[in-house]
This record gives structure tokens, C-alpha cells and sequence, in this order.
């Protein structure tokens, strides 16, 4: 343990699925010639997956979900290779991703589109369709973001589910993905999932002004342990926040921003409100 070496999981994808290992290598009580003896690699080389010094491979992470029973789940290590090889997913997202899987609450604020979580598979599909039109991902990589999407949102479907609040911004409602048929399902969606019990969903609206809390989405997470974490990205950069100093500052200001936006009555109701305009 002398020469243990400290793992920083936000200095890059790999990093992420390194430090992500060793968390999951310890939670079994097993050494890294332990993990390797059952995977069919040498300690040496689990730990230089684990330091980033070696990246991962599709077999090493198979033969890691075996081992852990985890094969096919939204916490696979197959799963975040993929996303690691395409290049589609920011610095800090994989281990968000892990998070927020086992999270007791989640909190979202996003602006011009819906969030991930609420969206229908048509309005995921048209909104990877844009990128790849203009060349900012592969087919191949849009298809993978939609079904990876979709076990994040199988993920919730759990027998006890968390606490989701989501604020999203009016122009979440107004920007027109895919069309009228598929504008028009995914405001239902909205409708159907605002009267879950375990989700509240508001709308800031227009008028707020200056008093919005924020300009980019925030993805806030509170573990079983209450501990919350920040996740936060711009148009190329995501960024996962620990330190309390950092983080509950953003939970404050959260907080306000439910203040000042729409109930979840009226919410739902500006909401039905719009699909009668493009019904």
C-alpha cells in the first residue's frame, strides 16, 4: 500500500474508468492479482488500467463484468469502454453516470432541451440525428447515446426509486426537435411523468430574468450516504464537483431557482398549454 497511487477519475474518461475499477476491485476485498487471476490478466496489468497507464479493452471489460456480475447493466464496464473508444461521452460523465445510478436524489436544471431523462426515444434520436448532420458525431455514435440514454433511464425504474426534481428552462418547451409528432409526444411525456410521485417538475420561466440561477445545465446528486456531488458542462467540457465548498453553494442556488420558477401545477399546465398549440 506504500506506493499506492493516488487516482484523479476527472482527468480523463480513462481515468474515470480506472478509478471506477479499483473502487470496484476493493468493494469485493480483492487484490490486483486477485481480480486478474479471475479475468485471465496479470496484476500488472489490472494496475495499469487502473493508473491510466494502460487503457482498457473490450475484452479486459467483459471479462470485468463477469467477474463482478454486472454484465449488460447501465454499470457495466463494457458499456463505458464503448463510450470511452467513440469519444462520446465529456471528461467526468462515466463516473457521474455511476452515480447517478444509485443516487436517493437527483436534481437537473437544463436549458433549450429537455433533459436527457424525460426524453422520449424519438426526441433522443432526432436531437443525435442534428449532430451527426452537422458532423459532430458518427451514425454509429448517435445510436450509441440513444440506447445509452435509455439505460439511464431504466436505471431509475428501480424498487426504490429516487427523488427526481427537475427545473428546465421555457425554451426546453420551445425548441422544436424532430417536428410536430415527436414535439408533441415528448410534451406528453412530460405530462405523464410530472404525476409520478417520486418526480416534481417545474418550468423557469421567461420572465425570471436575471434571477435565474443558472446559465448551462447542473446535475446535482445526492448518494445514500447524503454526500451530494455536481456535475456540470459547457459545449465540450464536463466537470463532476465533490467538495462540499464547491457544491452546496450550487445546492443553495438551486434551491432559489425552484423558488422563482413555476409551481408544478402551473408548470404542468403551460406545458399542456403548448401542446394544444401544435396539436
Amino acid at each position: 500500500m506504500v506506493n499506492r497511487k493516488e487516482l484523479n477519475p476527472e482527468a480523463s474518461p480513462e481515468a474515470a474508468f480506472g478509478a471506477r475499477l479499483r473502487r470496484a476491485r476493493e468493494a469485493q476485498g480483492w487484490l490486483q492479482d486477485d481480480l486478474g487471476a479471475r479475468i485471465g490478466y496479470s496484476g500488472r496489468h489490472v494496475s495499469g488500467v487502473e493508473t491510466g497507464h494502460k487503457p482498457p479493452t473490450r475484452r479486459f471489460s467483459v471479462a470485468v463484468d463477469a467477474a463482478l456480475g454486472i454484465e449488460g447493466t447501465a454499470d457495466s464496464f463494457e458499456r463505458e469502454w464503448g463510450e470511452i473508444k467513440h469519444g462520446s461521452l465529456l471528461e467526468g460523465f462515466p463516473e457521474y453516470v455511476a452515480h447517478e445510478g444509485r443516487a436517493v436524489e437527483i436534481r437537473l436544471y437544463e436549458v433549450g432541451i429537455i433533459p436527457g431523462l424525460l426524453q422520449t426515444p424519438e426526441y433522443a434520436r432526432a436531437q443525435e440525428d442534428g449532430h451527426v448532420e452537422r458532423g459532430s458525431i458518427t451514425r454509429e455514435q448517435a445510436a450509441e447515446r440513444v440506447a445509452f440514454l435509455g439505460e439511464r433511464q431504466a436505471a431509475l425504474e428501480r424498487p426504490r426509486p429516487p427523488l427526481v426534481l427537475v427545473v428546465m428552462d421555457e425554451s426546453c418547451l420551445h425548441h422544436a426537435v424532430g417536428g410536430t409528432e415527436v414535439m408533441n409526444a415528448q410534451l406528453q411525456r412530460l405530462v405523464d411523468v410530472a404525476a409520478r410521485p417520486n418526480w416534481i417538475l417545474q418550468v423557469a420561466p421567461f420572465s425570471i430574468g436575471a434571477r435565474r440561477a443558472f446559465n448551462l445545465p447542473i446535475n446535482l446528486l445526492t448518494l445514500a450516504d447524503r454526500s451530494v456531488v455536481c456535475y456540470a458542462e459547457s459545449q465540450t467540457q464536463g466537470h463532476l464537483d465533490r467538495e462540499a465548498t464547491s457544491v452546496l453553494p450550487m445546492l443553495t442556488a438551486y434551491h432559489q431557482l425552484q423558488g422563482e420558477a413555476l409551481s408544478p401545477a402551473a408548470s404542468v399546465a403551460m406545458i399542456n398549454q403548448l401542446r394544444k398549440g401544435i396539436s
